[in-house]
């Protein structure tokens, strides 16, 4: 009686493994992308402030999970696939809610469009007409020129008899204004003329609303990181004169040059409420990565987030609905409430 040797396994069967054994970089790599979404400040921000840089575009981190499924049923991993519930849930957490539909705004409510209108420019007629069919009762805008402000100011004076400007930065309204004055927001190193901060009172007809308009120092991303020091300086110093603003209700418009999730601007998302809903990627126009135009509010409800038609800026114009507290109420009086998202 002979016996036949066992059949040889397959070359390369033992390093393959099963499909719970394979792909464990892969589920690694999942894990790690669910760990940035999860804990973002976990990066520190001393070495190239790589920290904001990943804040700014936080949202597309999610993306990593099409490549790393595409690995997954390459390899037939099983354990692969399973990590992948890690970054979905952890995207999910952070920012499926902007996805919903807002809630019904309050009876008590202004509409705000905020723009950078550009400094290059060359149809501000047109691009007054673009905010103003969104039917705001606020606009507010960045970079005017002195040269193109006689243009906005024709075409907007129908439906917008007031405004207040100072340096490049500007608000028209509906409703009357007064106590205009600029806000120093300027950091230290700029040494020629520098005015991109105002502070209003709008007197509405659900009660006063202190308004600011900001537009914060640029940041360039290049071989030394993300250069944001200069941003980061004037949000901790307009952080500082909300906090210190008297009127209860308090409305936010501006260019930040940074999103929400940006630690750069915890001065301000940490005092005040931020839409629940809505991307609205605002720059740059041509292919919108990020919101950098923000609207933001303390004793009011900052409503869902969209963008308007694109002008003649490399910025696209971003609208809201806020909804106010009732006069008298807490929120009115003048502590902000927590941020809504951070």
């Amino acid at each position: 009686m002979t016996h036949e040797p066992p059949a040889a396994r397959p070359k390369g069967a033992a390093r393959a493994g099963s499909p719970w054994t394979r792909g464990r970089v892969l589920a690694a790599s999942a894990a790690l992308v669910a760990v940035l979404l999860t804990f973002p400040r976990a990066i520190p921000n001393w070495a190239l402030r790589v920290g904001s840089l990943l804040e700014s575009f936080l949202p597309w981190l999610g993306l990593a999970a099409v490549p790393l499924l595409g690995l997954a049923l390459l390899r037939r991993s099983a354990t692969a696939l399973l990590a992948l519930l890690l970054p979905v849930a952890a995207w999910a957490y952070a920012f499926g809610g902007l996805l919903l539909p807002g809630t019904h705004p309050g009876a008590q409510a202004l509409v705000v469009v905020q723009h950078n209108v550009s400094d290059e420019n060359t149809a501000p007629a047109a691009t007054a007409r673009t905010l103003a069919d969104a039917g705001p009762d606020l606009i507010a805008m960045e970079e005017l020129l002195p040269t193109a402000r006689p243009l906005y100011e024709k075409t907007l004076a129908p439906h917008y008899p007031f405004h207040a400007v100072r340096g490049t930065v500007a608000l028209w309204s509906k409703h009357p204004l007064s106590g205009t004055r600029p806000v120093d927001i300027k950091p230290r190193g700029i040494t020629e003329s520098w005015q991109r901060g105002l502070r209003t009172v709008v007197h509405t007809p659900y009660g006063d609303v202190a308004a600011y308009v900001a537009h914060l120092p640029s940041v360039r991303v290049g071989a030394g990181g993300l250069t944001s020091a200069r941003r980061d300086e004037s949000a901790v110093l307009l952080g500082r004169a909300v906090a210190a603003e008297k009127v209860g209700t308090v409305i936010l418009l501006g260019d930040l040059n940074g999103t929400v999730d940006d630690r750069g601007l915890a001065p301000l998302t940490s005092q005040l409420n931020l839409s629940e809903r809505g991307f609205a990627f605002s720059f740059p126009a041509s292919f919108p990565l990020a919101r950098i135009d923000q609207v933001m509010a303390r004793g009011a409800e900052v409503g869902p987030l969209r963008t308007l038609p694109a002008t003649g800026s490399d910025h696209l114009p971003v609208a809201t609905r806020i909804s106010l507290a009732p006069p008298g109420s807490p929120q009115r009086r003048g502590s902000g409430p927590a941020p809504i998202r951070k």
